[in-house]
C-alpha cells in the first residue's frame, strides 16, 4: 500500500468517525436534560469544581454562571451550552416557550429559523437536526392543523425525547424520524419549507446535505436556516478538533463556501445574513441562510 492509499483510506473514516462523535455526544446532552440544573437555578454545585470532571454537569449551568464561562465555547473548552433560557436572546419570544413542551428546548440553536421561514397555513416543513422538538412545535402552530412537520434527526435519545414532548402536546401534526440529514427520510419534492437550527455546520458531507435538501424541497419550495459560519478560514487544529466540532464551530463552512455550495445544489435567490459574532475567540458568527429551488 502506497502512503497516497493511506491517505486516502484515513481520510474516508474522518467523515464516519465524525458522525459517530457528534452522534455520541448529542446523545449525553438528551440523556442528561432530565437531570440538569433547572435554567434559573443559582445553586453554587451546579457549575462546581468538582462537577468540572463530570462531562454530564458541566453542560448544567444556571445563566450567570455561563456568562462566567463554565459552558462558554469560547473558552477554549467548547462545551455545549445547553442553557433553555439562551432562547429569548436568539429571537424566540415568551409566548413560544409558553406555547411548546417544556422539555422540548433545549437551547443548542443558534437563531430562530421559524421566524424567517414565513410559513404559511397548510405547508409541510421538514426541520434538520430537530433535537428535542422545539423548532418543529413551533413550526406545527403556524402551518395549523391542516398542514404537516418533520423532524428528522440521528440520534436515538434525541427522537425518543422528542417524540415523548409531542406524546405530551396537544399537537397531531408533528411527526419524528430517525435519520442523518444527507441521507434524509422522504420522498421527493414533498416538502414547503426547510428549516434547520445550528445542525448544518456539524455535518461531514454538506454537499450531500443541500443536494438532499434541494431534492426533498418542491419546486418554489424554499430553505431557512440558521447556523454558524466562518467568517474567515477556521486554524486546522479547530476544524480537526473534535468538542470544536460538537459545540458546532470547528465544523463552520465560510461565507463564501455556503453561497458555492446554494449556487451548485441548484438553489436560486440565495442569501446569508451575518446576525452577531459568536465567540470573541475564533471568527464564527450566526447567520441566516436562505434561498429557494426553481419552480
Amino acid at each position: 500500500m502506497t502512503g497516497n492509499d493511506t491517505i486516502t483510506d484515513d481520510a474516508t473514516d474522518v467523515p464516519r468517525d465524525r458522525r459517530t462523535h457528534v452522534r455520541e455526544r448529542y446523545a449525553e446532552v438528551a440523556s442528561a436534560a432530565d437531570d440538569c440544573c433547572d435554567a434559573s437555578t443559582t445553586d453554587a454545585d451546579c457549575c462546581d469544581d468538582s462537577a468540572a470532571d463530570d462531562d454530564t454537569e458541566t453542560e448544567c449551568c444556571a445563566p450567570s454562571e455561563t456568562e462566567t464561562g463554565c459552558c462558554d465555547a469560547s473558552n477554549g473548552e467548547f462545551e455545549l451550552e445547553d442553557d433553555p433560557s439562551r432562547a429569548l436572546s436568539l429571537g424566540y419570544e415568551p409566548d413560544d416557550l409558553e406555547t411548546a413542551p417544556e422539555e422540548s428546548n433545549l437551547g443548542l440553536g443558534c437563531g430562530n429559523p421559524v421566524s424567517i421561514s414565513n410559513l404559511e397555513a397548510g405547508e409541510t416543513v421538514l426541520d434538520l437536526g430537530s433535537g428535542g422538538g422545539f423548532d418543529c412545535f413551533l413550526a406545527a402552530r403556524e402551518v395549523g392543523s391542516g398542514g404537516r412537520v418533520i423532524g428528522v434527526d440521528m440520534t436515538p435519545e434525541m427522537l425518543e425525547r422528542a417524540r415523548e414532548n409531542a406524546s405530551d402536546s396537544e399537537l397531531e401534526n408533528v411527526e419524528f424520524r430517525l435519520g442523518e440529514i444527507e441521507h434524509l427520510p422522504v420522498a421527493d419534492a414533498t416538502v414547503d419549507t426547510i428549516v434547520s437550527n445550528c445542525v448544518v455546520n456539524l455535518s461531514p458531507d454538506k454537499v450531500q446535505v443541500f443536494a438532499e435538501v434541494y431534492r426533498a424541497l418542491r419546486p418554489g419550495g424554499t430553505l431557512a436556516i440558521s447556523d454558524l459560519v466562518a467568517t474567515e478560514p477556521l486554524p486546522r487544529e479547530i476544524r480537526e478538533n473534535p468538542d470544536a466540532v460538537d459545540a458546532c464551530v470547528g465544523g463552520a463552512a465560510t461565507v463564501d463556501e455556503l453561497e458555492t455550495l446554494l449556487d451548485d445544489a441548484g438553489f436560486v435567490d440565495g442569501s446569508i445574513t451575518l446576525e452577531g459574532e459568536w465567540t470573541a475567540d475564533l471568527p464564527v458568527a450566526s447567520a441566516r441562510i436562505e434561498a429557494r429551488k426553481p419552480v
